[in-house]
């Protein structure tokens, strides 16, 4: 897939849009005036890749929102080389802003189909660091633990305590909690027992479900 200079036009016009509704960090910025979105949707949908909305991907699955990607990537405060784990890789598109930050990501999906349709766009690009995984996300990746960094990309009915666990002191984990709508969440561990959460305003997400499908069948 090419990424020619009516691409490039398209999100240099999304940056300003997103910088309009008060996204500052200039590095995520660069990040996805960088990453071609339109190579994390299939064809039938290009026309929408530079529109500030949320696009189906399949699978009752969405990419999200540039602006959410923004928002929840600058609350993240990546610095280069963070280890970051990412519950729920979906289209892919976050892991590769993740990964042009600098960061090494290792991404969690529970369905099937959409681990392998990613982890391949994600292998054939120059997107960084990433490692994906067919996993449940509700139990996170213990054997790369601690994580720097945790962001979960889909709304939580409560924070799963695997990921609170698998956080290092000091590190992040940002993440929408709510059944129908959520208020995204960053917590802050500040040791082995205590945590400090801000609250960062309402989003809607697909929700977080438990166990593992593999084509088309859930299995926990």
């Amino acid at each position: 897939m090419e990424d020619t200079y009516r691409h490039k036009g398209l999100r240099q016009k999304l940056i300003k849009a997103i910088r309009r509704k008060g996204i500052t960090d200039e590095n995520v910025l660069s990040a996805m005036e960088a990453v071609p979105r339109h190579f994390f949707l299939d064809s039938a949908f290009a026309h929408l890749a530079y529109k500030d909305q949320a696009v189906g991907i399949g699978g009752g699955q969405t990419i999200s929102q540039p602006y959410t990607v923004a928002f929840q990537t600058q609350l993240l405060e990546i610095k280069k080389r963070m280890r970051v784990l990412e519950i729920g890789t979906g289209s892919g598109y976050q892991a590769a802003i993740l990964g042009t930050m600098g960061a090494r990501v290792f991404t969690v999906e529970r369905i099937e189909e959409l681990y392998l349709k990613t982890k391949k766009i994600l292998e054939s690009g120059d997107f960084g660091n990433i490692r994906c995984y067919f996993r449940d996300g509700t139990k996170g990746l213990k054997e790369f633990a601690p994580y720097d960094r945790i962001i979960v990309t889909a709304g939580a009915g409560e924070v799963p305590e695997a990921l609170l666990e698998q956080l290092k002191i000091g590190g992040m984990m940002v993440i929408p909690v709510g059944v129908e709508t959520q208020v995204m969440k960053r917590i802050i561990k500040k040791s082995e027992n205590e945590y400090a959460e801000e609250d960062w305003g309402g989003f809607r997400f697909v929700p977080f479900l438990k166990g593992k499908e593999r084509g088309g069948r859930g299995d926990a």
